[in-house]
């Protein structure tokens, strides 16, 4: 039974140059591997590719003919794609067993209401493939609070459509500082903690302090579902490519049977694939950002935000509770009127 990684993200997230380093990490850890292109705006790729979509249809001819825009066109090459399958089904018997990683468009649209990736999808499954999907984001979304609520959303709906084993990537994390200083540790954000944060800092911003209801119902639906949580990967760190792709290999059931030669049985492979997510994301922040202090802005949100939020509530229960409490009047004519009912009833 053949796997495969499906790498999308959107445009910019690194998904060439992800699927360039798997490529040569997998193959030098002796497992063989195929790269299949599906991007059919992607005519120049730096990996060596024996599958790509342009054999069947290219963007290019696809606007020239029909006269669609680029976002048009991608879609109805990937709804031609999945009308033609029987094309990539061919492609693929004649790979055998190898790895495959496919490369996708960024249009976000092909993964969160067209169906056509999911009949794609769908299909490579009923042929027999463990697909499991890598959804690459750019870490930079998470020095600003709306980007990174926007990102966590897309992943959200991504995964609820696309139904498959789900890793989340953000991509150069080497990179994340240039971009501005984290608000917070890099672990809040790969574990997608408390977001009532995250509205802190929002609330911060004249414009969006218009929306605070709105964004405070979208925090909790993403904490409701509670789906959502992020690997970390700079694709020139080989120590943060292992980690990336053990998290692939549990996903997707590799790590419990894989096809390389050196697999001598399930116990040997599942030791190879180890466990350690909890302290990489500590040394990628040691490694990666300059911050001093990264919960700075966390006592910030103590004093700001967290205290008087809960001195509002308490002093609503108190109010509450004074008013639900009868008066000294009301229980002397409630007891007279319990007097005389149990005086009538022995009379009686």
């Amino acid at each position: 039974m053949p796997f495969a990684q499906v790498v999308i993200g959107p445009p910019g997230s690194g998904k060439t140059t992800y699927c360039n380093g798997m490529y040569q990490f997998l193959n030098g850890m002796e497992r063989k591997t195929t790269i299949v292109n599906l991007d059919p705006a992607n005519e120049v790729v730096p990996y060596p590719t024996d599958i790509s979509i342009l054999e069947l249809i290219s963007l290019e001819d696809t606007m020239e003919n029909l006269q669609l825009g680029p976002n048009g066109g991608i879609i109805y090459c990937m709804e031609y794609l999945a009308d033609n399958m029987e094309w990539l089904e061919v492609k693929l018997k004649a790979c055998g067993d190898d790895y495959i990683v496919f490369d996708c468009p960024g249009q976000v649209e092909l993964y969160t209401h067209n169906d056509a990736m999911k009949r794609i999808l769908n299909r490579l499954e009923k042929i027999g493939y463990r697909l499991c999907c890598v959804h690459l984001v750019d870490s930079h979304y998470c020095t600003d609070a709306a980007k990174y609520i926007s990102v966590l959303l897309l992943s959200l709906k991504t995964m609820l459509q696309l139904e498959l084993p789900h890793v989340n990537v953000l991509s150069k994390i080497d990179l994340i500082e240039t971009y501005g200083r984290l608000p917070m540790s890099l672990d809040f954000y790969t574990n997608v903690a408390d977001l009532s944060y995250l509205q802190f800092h929002l609330n911060q911003d004249p414009f969006m302090k218009r929306f605070q209801q709105l964004n405070e119902a979208m925090c909790e639906l993403i904490e409701d579902f509670a789906l959502v949580g992020f690997e970390t990967l700079c694709i020139q760190d080989k120590e943060s490519v292992t980690k990336v792709v053990r998290a692939i290999d549990k996903a997707s059931g590799y790590v419990f049977g894989g096809l390389e030669e050196a697999n001598e049985s399930i116990f040997m492979t599942a030791m190879r694939a180890g466990s350690e997510w909890d302290s990489s994301v500590h040394d990628v922040q040691e490694r990666y950002l300059e911050n001093e202090d990264p919960n700075e802005d966390l006592y910030r949100f103590a004093r700001e935000y967290k205290t008087p939020k809960e001195e509002e509530e308490t002093e609503g229960e108190a109010t509450l509770t004074a008013e639900s409490k009868p008066s000294k009047r009301q229980s002397e004519e409630g007891e007279l009127r319990d007097g005389k009912k149990r005086v009538d009833f022995a009379d009686e």
